[in-house]
């Protein structure tokens, strides 16, 4: 059952102003459809005009009074139950397409236009223009996009370049487990961890900094850093504001939380901008020395491409904010799932402990041989994927998408939570079922049931390397820990937010194997 949030008198007619003027100034870049070019269906093929409808201001009714506003995962299974696979959503003058089933999704993608678009994305863009910052892969758009992606392809999506961050991984993992080692010690039980969510927020933020700025920052030390925490909660900031002005129109720019998204930006560059000039003095005075310039990410950027300073700088931040996330809300999710199902932990162990000997540190190959910890990864990216939500706008040609005629410039939003939840694609959708990815003679799923990195030429570039992290972290945490939630915890679910987070604080008891040495 969704809570409802209860507002007081005034902040109801407050709410009911904000309706009416969001209906009345809707940014139409951000539902192109309205905009589009008029085009001729073919022949008496169905349009946009034959689908069920529904208005923006009753999406955000129903997430203010009707307590969808922190589980807009869950909107999407009741507007699918209401309104179909397939409907619109009408705000002002413009409308977005909204695609609930796998097979509407796969028609789309294969659809994409040659240089496909996330839609509008100003809300970053804006604080970049304003700053005279590059834009980033999330962010850059057309043939630029293409050509930026091609640079950072090199080094991060081929399986070939990715494992070679293996030994880097490892490094921050194994600091990782001694923190862990550290906090169960502290605890009066000897074995319990707190805030698992924040603890692997501290993991993952280290381990992508550690690749992308080729320097650690302090994320596991027992007392952060000063810098690294407002680091971390100009992040946290930033990605809460971007949740609330998605949805806002732009007059609300004028609103004084408006400075506060655009002051946590500001925080991410002076972070970002400040590990990147350290590095560029070092890769200068190795120059100057007569020095080779060898080294990972940064480094290749910096001395191996014709990026700008500027360019650098937009690029690894959104690297930075993309790599975060992923990362720490999967894998707390899955230690979260292999919880509750003592069994499929002890599979996992058991299939860990016979390829990782001993004190053996794993590695990119050996994580090959270990199918069932992939098919662990899968299932819990099924039930909380990464991105719950995400959006294309096809801006090259007319298209027919499940027998309904769109103009170019139509945008769409995929709800990929209302796809991974439909039981005709995964049956018992809220379980968790690992060996459904089993390759093991069993009919698998369709491959666009779940495609929680994307699709195609604009997937997420981080995909190698989240999935190495998360793999190697947690074969190494299983091989070590049997991990048992806290009963003071009780049932954990998910919120909304850029993904998917925990609704409460969550603990895990970490029980020391038998004979490990941590």
């Amino acid at each position: 059952m969704v809570g409802r949030l209860v507002l007081r008198p005034a902040e109801a007619t407050a709410f009911r102003v904000l309706l009416r003027s969001t209906t009345a100034n809707l940014d139409l870049k951000r539902s192109a459809g309205g905009n589009a070019p008029a085009s001729v269906p073919p022949g008496n093929i169905r349009t946009e005009a034959d689908l069920p409808e529904i208005t923006l201001p009753t999406i955000l009714y129903r997430m203010i009074f009707k307590g969808y506003y922190n589980h807009m995962h869950e909107l999407q299974l009741y507007e699918k139950q209401l309104y179909g696979p397939m409907f619109k959503v009408r705000g002002g003058n413009g409308y977005t397409i909204s695609l609930n089933s796998v097979e509407l999704l796969e028609e789309l993608m294969r659809k994409d236009d040659k240089f496909p678009s996330r839609g509008d994305m100003t809300l970053w863009t804006e604080y970049r223009d304003m700053n005279g910052l590059g834009y980033g892969p999330v962010t850059e758009e057309g043939e630029k996009w293409y050509k930026l992606r091609s640079v950072l392809n090199k080094r991060m999506l081929h399986p070939k370049d990715s494992v070679k961050y293996d030994n880097v991984v490892n490094e921050v993992i194994t600091d990782f487990i001694k923190r862990i080692c550290h906090l169960r010690k502290m605890s009066s039980t000897g074995d319990l961890v707190p805030n698992m969510s924040n603890e692997l927020y501290r993991f993952s933020l280290e381990g992508i900094s550690r690749i992308l700025f080729e320097s650690r920052i302090g994320c596991l030390e027992n007392e952060i850093p000063a810098e690294t925490q407002n680091f971390i909660n100009s992040i946290a900031q930033m990605l809460t504001y971007t949740a609330a002005f998605t949805l806002l129109p732009k007059w609300t720019r004028n609103l004084p939380f408006w400075w506060l998204y655009i002051s946590s930006w500001d925080g991410i560059f002076r972070f970002a901008c400040k590990l990147i000039d350290r590095k560029m003095e070092e890769i200068q005075m190795r120059l100057d020395a007569g020095q080779d310039v060898s080294g990972q990410y940064l480094s290749y950027l910096l001395s191996n491409t014709n990026m700008s300073k500027n360019d650098v700088y937009g690029n690894i931040a959104e690297l930075l904010l993309a790599g975060v996330d992923t990362t720490s809300n999967t894998m707390m999710w899955a230690l979260y799932l292999l919880s509750q199902d003592p069994k499929a932990q002890d599979t996992l162990y058991q299939e860990v402990n016979s390829i990782i000997m001993e004190d053996k540190i794993p590695t990119a190959e050996d994580i090959n041989s270990m199918l069932y910890l992939k098919a662990v990864i899968k299932e819990t990216l099924r039930m909380y994927p990464v991105v719950p939500m995400n959006a294309r706008l096809l801006s090259e040609n007319d298209v027919i998408i499940g027998g309904h005629f769109f103009p170019k410039k139509t945008t769409f939003r995929v709800h990929h939570y209302a796809i991974t939840h439909d039981e005709t694609i995964f049956p018992e959708p809220r379980v968790f079922k690992p060996e459904r990815w089993l390759r093991d003679g069993r009919e698998r799923p369709s491959p666009f049931g779940s495609i929680p990195f994307g699709f195609g030429v604009r997937g997420c570039v981080g995909k190698r390397i989240a999935e190495l992290e998360m793999h190697l972290g947690l074969a190494r945490i299983i091989k070590l820990f049997e991990v048992k939630l806290d009963p003071n915890v009780g049932e954990v679910k998910a919120l909304s937010r850029s993904g998917l987070v925990a609704d409460r604080t969550v603990n895990f008891h970490f029980l020391e194997r038998k004979n490990v040495a941590t």
